[in-house]
């Protein structure tokens, strides 16, 4: 079974950036933390997992997809410093 890597320090504000952009366009959205999994096809568990400011999820490329899809916006703007 493979090893898993961990994340390289340089990539942690990335997590954390994401994480607060998911929970800024989800609230701006109106949406509950269940509304924005079930329309990501995730669980509800998985997205509080990511938002959570103290600890950093790893999610892959398609879940960022699923997410900014159910948020209607880009999945660039989940990498931006705005918020």
């Amino acid at each position: 079974m493979p090893r898993r890597k961990e994340i390289s320090f340089e990539n942690k504000d990335f997590y954390y950036r994401m994480a607060l952009n998911i929970t800024y366009y989800r609230r701006k959205a109106g949406l509950t933390q269940e509304k924005l999994a079930e329309k990501a096809d995730i669980s509800r568990s998985f997205l509080s997992a990511i938002e959570a400011p103290n600890m950093i999820k790893v999610f892959s490329l398609e879940v960022l997809f699923n997410i900014s899809r159910a948020l209607e916006i880009e999945p660039s703007q989940l990498l931006e410093k705005n918020h």
